[in-house]
């Protein structure tokens, strides 16, 4: 089901619920304004393989415009919000976007961001701003009327490389009708019994991969969405008793956060209608995950994937209880354990994690053949860099992740990004950043800066380089704390060597 099915749902039913303001859009309402909005961009031009981006907050508008553009075969690209200026202007130009959708919160950001970015034809503000049409007037000036030849668009996220240039994660589009069952939806429907009537639960922000394709699958088998402004963690316990909440979608922080909760309050909270608590994005610590089971019983499902997607895995509670640890066995695809080598591992060693599968062949790194041929085998297995082994009976279990990455809330953060930016410090000479962990958010950023020739390391130093990030990057991709030496392990090529220091601070 999509959108067009609205009649068949009922077009007075509730396609999406803010669990906060209470605000509702109807099937008829996503229906026609995704109609609207689709004739709207054609009207400007685009046509099928077109990119559009969305700067947005979670609002009740944003699910209109993902399915605007996917009634039409456009790519679009959800922006984090959070992200600065400089960063948000760099995705628009990369995506070739050419037409950028916000906030009035947000768009004060946004026209920063598009000074000078002639290719965005159109520029609209939710609730209306300075230099951005009025995004329901404008919309309100379209038809409703069927759109032709409708086919299905596909999200391009972005997703900092190692080298901490953000990369835009592109596959060619699908081919098939928007409203045809596939992907997430897919899974849900097979997996964790989703179905049309089901009620979800998403407390994440939008703009990332999961929650963004989770909702467009709950509503392809005529689900409603129930979304959270913002998390907060008794906000959501009481969302699940309010909405009589069917299935979720949480990252192991927000468990965390939830069990920090008082047991009274955690104990007077009815969860009985709660079916279905899938999981992933960041590794759940063991003890975290035995206590959520037992809280809330065997109905919690972990899978790993990436937005890549070239493999995914699977786990029920029985079987993790059986294998604590394990993220399941593969779903669509052959996992194959390499050594540095190629060679391939037996089971119990760990190695990088390659898919083999249709899917990953599919997908590439938009404008960087390099990193994309990078993350291939010669026979066309894929690998989204983590590190692993297979078990005797086909579970895989997770060592290691992407070389230095940290999964800080649920939320990849490339250390190069805040290296780069210290570095330009005229107080700073080396920078290295790497991930510690923190019982919370599973890993803080952590920062150890060589200081420039001359320049005193104390703790004033100290809140200029953490208020120089802060400026010119993204809070979740800052240091927490900065550390001072007098020299930086490197290699005899220059290559700086983090893990030594790394290891270091772990064994502390």
């Amino acid at each position: 089901m999509y959108p067009g099915d609205a009649n068949t749902i009922g077009r007075d039913t509730p396609a999406v619920v803010m669990t906060g303001s209470g605000e509702i859009v109807t099937w008829g309402d996503l229906d026609d304004r995704s109609r609207q909005l689709a004739h709207f961009w054609r009207s400007l031009g685009l046509s099928q393989g077109d990119h559009v981006a969305l700067l947005m907050e979670n609002v009740k508008e944003f699910a209109e415009v993902c399915w605007a553009a996917d009634r039409i075969g456009l790519y679009f690209t959800a922006i984090n919000s959070h992200l600065t200026a400089g960063e948000i202007a760099y995705i628009v130009r990369d995506c070739g976007a050419r037409s950028l959708i916000t906030t009035s919160a947000l768009a004060s950001k946004a026209n920063d961001a598009l000074v000078g970015i002639d290719a965005v034809v159109s520029r609209l503000a939710v609730g209306g701003a300075d230099g951005f049409a009025d995004y329901h007037s404008t919309v309100a000036q379209q038809p409703t009327s069927e759109l032709t030849d409708e086919t299905a668009g596909w999200p391009m996220l972005y997703s900092s490389g190692t080298t901490g240039v953000p990369k835009g994660i592109v596959r060619p589009l699908p081919g098939r009708h928007p409203g045809e069952v596939a992907g997430i939806g897919l899974a849900l429907q097979l997996a964790f019994g989703g179905r049309q009537g089901m009620r979800y639960l998403s407390p994440a922000p939008l703009y990332h991969s999961a929650p963004l394709t989770f909702v467009m699958g709950v509503h392809r088998l005529g689900g409603t969405v129930y979304v959270m402004e913002r998390f907060d963690a008794e906000a959501a316990l009481r969302a699940i008793e309010t909405h009589r909440i069917t299935h979720s979608q949480w990252v192991p922080t927000m468990f965390s956060r939830m069990l920090a909760l008082p047991e009274d309050i955690r104990n007077s909270i009815d969860l009985s209608s709660h079916e279905f608590a899938v999981h992933g994005a960041a590794p759940c610590p063991v003890p975290l995950k035995y206590k959520m089971i037992d809280w809330w019983g065997q109905i919690i499902f972990e899978y790993y994937a990436g937005t890549e997607g070239p493999g995914q895995t699977s786990v029920t509670s029985e079987e993790w209880l059986r294998k604590p640890g394990t993220v399941g066995r593969c779903i669509n695809a052959v996992i194959h354990i390499l050594d540095e080598d190629g060679a391939e591992l037996p089971a119990g060693e760990a190695g990088t994690i390659y898919f083999e599968s249709a899917a990953a062949a599919g997908f590439e790194y938009h404008g960087d053949a390099a990193k994309t041929a990078s993350t291939r085998t010669a026979n066309g297995w894929a690998t989204m860099g983590d590190i692993g082994y297979i078990d005797e009976d086909g579970y895989l279990f997770l060592t290691d992740r992407k070389a230095f990455m940290i999964i800080s809330g649920g939320v990849n953060v490339y250390p190069q990004e805040a290296e780069n930016a210290l570095i330009m410090h005229p107080a700073v000479f080396d920078a290295a950043v790497f991930g510690l962990p923190d019982d919370d958010l599973g890993e803080i950023v952590h920062a150890v800066v060589q200081p420039a020739e001359g320049v005193v390391a104390d703790e004033e130093l100290e809140q200029e380089l953490l208020a120089y990030c802060r400026e010119n990057l993204a809070s979740i991709k800052c240091p927490r704390r900065i550390d001072f030496r007098p020299e930086l392990p490197r290699l005899a090529t220059g290559k700086l060597y983090k893990q030594q220091l790394r290891n270091e601070y772990l064994a502390k």
